[in-house]
């Protein structure tokens, strides 16, 4: 019944509170992209993003460079609207160049309003894409953050290379063999009064082949999964929400053995972890495509405080992909598809975002 009523209350009434049956309910959208390569048009001498100049394989001019500011800041703007007016209040992202991008992102029109502070460090990624938090500052007040770097070698990985899962995400070693990749950002600070944990993830490609790989995802899930004890070491009850582009599906090893995220609340132990994605990853729901079979690697995963049920303080509702029409190519072989860049032309990315609700009875 509970649950009956707060999706009346979610559809019907607007940005924050919403009311029924005098019970009040406040909500945010919590949410991830992957914006797929958001290069500015400066050469930066100690990454590789030479493609992403005006000179580059891209052309990746001034005005090229704008649109996808125009396009990703009409996509988060809407994110998890259907339930909830305001855009998200906590978004994590991937595959930013730098904070300036964040910086011309969030100064965009549909944007600028929301009040957005930004939580970056630099990567040691070759490419030199990043991990990054975008906060609403009238509702969330970071009171700690770090990067964590993930420590990974050449030599874990195992088996032969199949060139048909190359991907423009590759890893590469120094001569000692580590391979440089994203870092893991986390986040504590205070929603709304309340300490909650973020952790923004991009986890290393599928470059090589997925099986070959997969000691790395593995390494990043075992790195994730260490970051999380020791929040539950210190606060047992921690409401914590680690987030990313995986590169796996909710049922690779990586998130099930290693992270031991599950599907259902009904087995979530105490200090466990429950994912919300894989029930609509069963589904065929997906966040990227690859020949014509859908994935779904953007994943948003909680902590077991946070399905308690007890919503007197934050707790999850429900999750979502964002998968509009607009985003979709709408005709060719790739139809249906996410509309990324394409041949030096701006896209919006080649994931879809994914969202959660929290509400609090208040």
């Amino acid at each position: 019944m509970i649950r009956k009523s707060i999706a009346l209350l979610v559809v019907l009434f607007s940005i924050f509170t919403v009311t029924a049956q005098e019970k009040k309910y406040k909500v945010h959208t919590v949410a991830f992209y992957n914006v797929e390569n958001l290069f500015d048009t400066t050469d930066d001498t100690k990454i590789n993003d030479e493609e992403w100049l005006p000179s580059g394989g891209q052309n990746w001019t001034p005005e090229k460079y704008q649109k996808k500011l125009q396009n990703l800041s009409k996509v988060i703007s809407e994110i998890g609207t259907a339930q909830n007016p305001n855009a998200p209040t906590i978004l994590g992202v991937a595959e930013v160049e730098n904070k300036g991008v964040l910086e011309d992102l969030i100064k965009q029109p549909l944007l600028a309003g929301k009040g957005y502070g930004i939580v970056h460090f630099d990567s040691p990624d070759k490419r030199g894409i990043d991990v990054g938090l975008l906060y609403q500052k009238k509702h969330f007040i970071p009171t700690s953050y770090k990067n964590v770097p993930l420590i990974i070698y050449k030599n874990s990985a195992k088996g032969k290379v199949k060139k048909e899962e190359a991907t423009d995400d590759k890893m590469e070693a120094d001569d000692t063999g580590r391979i440089f990749t994203r870092d893991q950002l986390v986040v504590t600070g205070l929603l709304d009064g309340e300490e909650v944990t973020f952790i923004v993830n991009h986890w290393p490609s599928r470059s090589g082949g997925q099986k070959r790989s997969s000691p790395f995802r593995e390494a990043a899930a075992a790195l994730n999964k260490k970051i999380i004890d020791s929040l539950y070491t210190v606060n047992p009850d921690a409401k914590i929400i680690t987030m990313g582009d995986l590169n796996d599906g909710p049922y690779n090893k990586s998130v099930k053995k290693v992270l031991k995220a599950k599907a259902k609340k009904a087995k979530v132990d105490e200090k466990g972890l429950y994912n919300p994605m894989e029930k609509m990853s069963e589904k065929g729901i997906g966040t990227l495509a690859y020949r014509d079979a859908w994935d779904l690697f953007d994943q948003i995963i909680v902590s077991e405080p946070l399905i308690r049920k007890d919503y007197t303080s934050f707790s999850y509702w429900k999750a979502g992909v964002f998968n509009k029409k607009y985003l979709m190519k709408t005709s060719g072989r790739f139809k249906g598809y996410p509309k990324r860049n394409w041949n030096g032309v701006p896209g919006y990315s080649d994931h879809f975002p994914v969202y959660i609700y929290l509400i609090k009875e208040i």
